[in-house]
């Protein structure tokens, strides 16, 4: 499994992180089963949100870890997010710590390694994020916290008040939806990837030692579904196709290859309950595509270069 440094030189943590949010079906039998095969693969690191399947995913995980003698909690490093409620975003001081007890007793467990907020909140007020954040830190409820979907200024604002580093961010990142990389490549022109929708989000993480972690990484934009094998991306699926063969590996570890070959170093969230898939995406630690490739793929998704 490759590594990558999680924060300002924080720890090592496996490239590759189990996201757990199609978890929620899994039988406890099922979900053990799933679990004691990514961490023979290496994946030690979970990703889970108090929404997936409405809680259901850190239940059914917390569940059969917790029943399982040979899991040893240290084996794990668990992340969970939290700031999404029905209808609104909250990051008030009362629900974070509100959602982080329950986040810890669906998974049974006495702390999480890394805490995200999820969603950025228009009314929050970052010194009761503060607040919270040090009473979970304080408490060893929660040992790092990090960000999701955040653009750098809301990020600079919490870093203010927060006393803890702000250690990761999760962002969707694909082939097909990278503006975090076109913004940068089409810079003074008048395309559509021109547009910084992020406010140069990729370099200041880079800048900021802050962790980017990929989401969705096979997916097409506006939630079009996955792009390997879809018509809509014909000159990609070929391309990925003909770099699968060389390899001798799937597709799917094709498209996982390129977003760890690039220098930032991120880390890619698995969407899959499928052990198979699991380690087809895996096994993208192995091949490190060449500038000409990582390009080719780039430009096959229909991005251009000045």
């Amino acid at each position: 499994m490759k590594e990558t440094i999680l924060g300002n030189q924080l720890r090592k943590v496996p490239s590759i992180a189990v996201g757990c949010m199609r978890l929620s079906e899994k039988t406890k039998e099922e979900m053990n089963h799933f679990i004691h095969y990514a961490l023979e693969q290496g994946a030690y690191f979970f990703d889970h949100a108090d929404i997936y399947g409405g809680g259901m995913s850190e239940t059914v995980f917390g569940d059969a870890f917790s029943h399982d003698p040979s899991l040893k909690r240290e084996d794990v490093f668990l992340q969970s997010k939290c700031g999404i409620r029905q209808g609104c975003y909250d990051l008030s001081k009362e629900y974070i710590l509100e959602a982080v007890d329950g986040i810890l007793k669906r998974l049974r467990t006495d702390y999480l390694d890394l805490l995200l907020l999820h969603r950025p909140d228009a009314l929050v007020e970052p010194e009761e994020v503060a607040a919270a954040f040090d009473v979970l830190f304080d408490s060893g409820k929660v040992r790092h916290f990090g960000v999701s979907n955040h653009k750098p200024m809301q990020i600079a604002l919490l870093q203010k008040y927060v006393r803890q580093p702000l250690v990761a961010n999760q962002v969707q990142f694909s082939i097909p939806v990278s503006n975090l990389v076109a913004n940068g490549m089409e810079v003074n022109m008048e395309t559509p990837g021109s547009i910084d929708h992020d406010g140069s989000l990729l370099d200041y993480c880079r800048l900021h030692d802050i962790t980017l972690q990929a989401w969705s990484p096979f997916q097409m934009p506006a939630w079009k579904g996955c792009f390997l094998g879809s018509d809509e991306y014909p000159e990609l699926n070929q391309k990925l196709r003909e770099l699968a063969e060389k390899y001798h590996v799937s597709d799917t570890t094709i498209a996982a290859a390129w977003i760890l070959r690039h220098p930032a170093n991120m880390q890619l969230i698995t969407g899959t309950a499928s052990e198979s898939r699991l380690r087809e995406i895996i096994a993208a630690c192995d091949i490190a595509l060449t500038r000409k490739e990582w390009y080719e793929l780039y430009l096959s998704a229909g991005h251009p270069l000045p």
